[in-house]
């Protein structure tokens, strides 16, 4: 069989057979012998960029960088100047890969890749998906995603559809006609996974819960969904395997590095071992054992064209305790370190503890659909929502009562009901914000 996705890759410069080689070296590496291969692999990257890349020298300075410790942290601010600057010698943004993060952060930026680092990339997506029985080859993704809305941009991102055996539904309008129109081509089309945004997939899943529809019944090719860029609720994956008949499956990656975690067939969040060292960090930037929570930080190991070593990428999270060099296991991902609410009383707490306690409490009948909270005010948060029906007094007051007990007395809040929240240019939803 014509393998139409790995030629398309070949053909735009990617070495997919090398890099399919190299990930299965990296793979057969004991053990025993993989926190060795780590060190070798992060001095290599170190000194590449030490010698190679103005930008990576200026920013070390004087540090003593024979000690890993001692190296800065990057930040997104970092990246804030032209790619050619950033770039390593013998690099140009005619033999790299170049792409820009979504800026679902609010730190948007260009960022380039080698081409062999990039082929790796798409040879770990490739090795994980394969963990559930996915070829991109012949496999037919249904995916929910945005895409570029003008005419070029757009005709690209369907060629590229064409290309990877996908067929997109653009999650910029989810209103029920809209997601009548996604049913009738699950019922017509032989999808065999779902990928794409979280709270689209929800909203979906939501509509079939109302409809009474299990997605296999309609499109008994199905075989998993895979759900990417947005916090998955153990509730909301409940939902989706209820809904869709399939195994949920849930992924953490990032443009400018790689594939970061893949839930695995144990129902484990495996890190990226492989191309990747992340690293857990606490706010003076020292290095947190297993089993405890901090800022992410992750080196990309195999990228010469642009660093990426130490680099911040904005999330909090904790390694699972039983995590080891090959198998580094995320026990929890809690979000973005922006999307902090600062309280009054001085506390800080995650935006994602408003968004669990609303969660449990409107969802229970249906009858909310989506919700995003945002910080007006040290005291003020606007709750934002799609609905059926407006929420009634009584639900209100059981909302602010449980905000009380979970984080303080006192938060004043506004219940704005919508026809459909917004969402980024790319179509991601984020869920809290602060606007302080």
């Amino acid at each position: 069989m014509f393998r139409l996705f790995d030629f398309s890759l070949q053909i735009n410069g990617f070495p997919m057979k090398e890099a399919s080689a190299e990930l299965q070296k990296i793979q057969s590496i004991p053990e025993e012998e993989f926190e060795n291969y780590i060190q070798i692999k992060k001095q290599e990257i170190v000194d590449y960029h030490l010698k190679n890349n103005p930008s990576y020298q200026e920013l070390v300075g004087k540090t003593n960088s024979n000690h890993w410790n001692d190296l800065p942290i990057m930040t997104k601010k970092d990246f804030q100047k032209p790619l050619i600057e950033r770039l390593s010698k013998g690099f140009s943004t005619k033999n790299v890969y170049v792409n820009k993060t979504s800026g679902s952060s609010g730190d948007p930026f260009i960022f380039a890749k080698d081409k062999f680092s990039h082929a790796l990339t798409w040879a770990t997506i490739i090795n994980r998906f394969g963990w559930y029985g996915i070829d991109f080859n012949s496999s037919y993704q249904a995916r929910f995603y945005g895409i570029p809305l003008d005419y070029i941009g757009n005709k690209k991102e369907r060629f590229k559809d064409f290309l990877s055996k996908r067929y997109r539904f653009p999650v910029f309008d989810l209103s029920d006609k809209v997601l009548e129109g996604f049913l009738n081509e699950f019922a017509t089309q032989k999808f065999d996974y779902i990928n794409g945004y979280t709270s689209s997939i929800v909203l979906f899943a939501k509509f079939l819960q109302q409809k009474n529809i299990v997605l296999t019944n309609l499109c008994p090719s199905l075989k998993v969904c895979v759900v990417t860029s947005e916090m998955l609720f153990e509730k909301d994956k409940k939902l989706l395997e209820k809904q869709f008949g399939v195994l949920v499956v849930n992924e953490y990656g990032a443009s400018e590095l790689d594939l970061i975690a893949f839930q695995n067939p144990e129902n484990e969040w495996q890190v990226n071992s492989e191309t990747l060292f992340v690293e857990i960090i606490d706010e003076n930037n020292i290095v947190l054992p297993y089993g405890k929570e901090g800022r992410v930080v992750i080196t990309s190991l195999f990228n010469k064209a642009h660093p990426f070593i130490r680099y911040d990428i904005g999330d909090i999270g904790i390694l699972h305790p039983k995590s080891t060099a090959k198998k580094p296991i995320f026990q929890q991902l809690i979000g973005r370190t922006n999307d902090v609410a600062i309280l009054p009383s001085g506390k800080k707490s995650p935006g994602l503890t408003f968004y669990y306690v609303t969660k449990s409490i409107i969802e229970d009948d249906g009858n909310v659909k989506e919700f995003v909270i945002k910080q007006t005010k040290i005291d003020t948060f606007d709750i934002e929502y799609v609905s059926t029906t407006a929420l009634n007094a009584a639900q209100i007051l059981k909302i602010e009562a449980a905000i009380t007990l979970y984080l303080e007395k006192g938060l004043v809040f506004t219940f704005i009901r919508k026809e459909k929240l917004e969402r980024s240019t790319s179509g991601k939803l984020k869920q809290f914000v602060s606007l302080l």
